[in-house]
């Protein structure tokens, strides 16, 4: 897959208060210099303290204000836990989220998360 500076970032390792100020710089300028969803794959990224947290809202705010939107992909389990934990998997747009369990939202939420691809089990209604 080609990858377009702005449309797509990837993000691994230890995301504490040691690390969160490049990864703020790199979501930044990707966020400033493109359009549409940024899509920010997770896959091997360890959020290791609050600040881990703070960063990934921050973009998502940032995202917002730009009229763009930071979409998670990619997201290990251990990271999905903590967001449904702290309830950020209800502000923060998680792709397929809807498809994991106990990721059900309450009466009224919006929903957040983009669609999950075809190949995915659907839940039963």
């Amino acid at each position: 897959m080609e990858e377009a500076f702005g449309q797509v970032v990837r993000i691994a390792g230890r995301l504490d208060v040691h690390s969160v100020p490049d990864v703020r710089a790199a979501l930044h300028a990707a966020l400033d210099a493109g359009t549409g969803d940024l899509l920010a794959h997770l896959e091997g990224a360890v959020v290791a303290d609050a600040t881990g947290l703070g960063v990934l809202v921050g973009a998502h705010r940032r995202a917002q204000r730009l009229g763009r939107r930071l979409v998670l992909d990619d997201v290990p389990l251990p990271v999905l836990r903590l967001l449904r934990v702290t309830k950020l998997h209800r502000v923060l747009v998680v792709a397929g989220e809807e498809h994991l369990p106990g990721a059900d939202r309450g009466p009224g939420e919006a929903q957040n998360s983009l669609p999950a691809p075809s190949s995915m089990p659907r839940k039963a209604s």
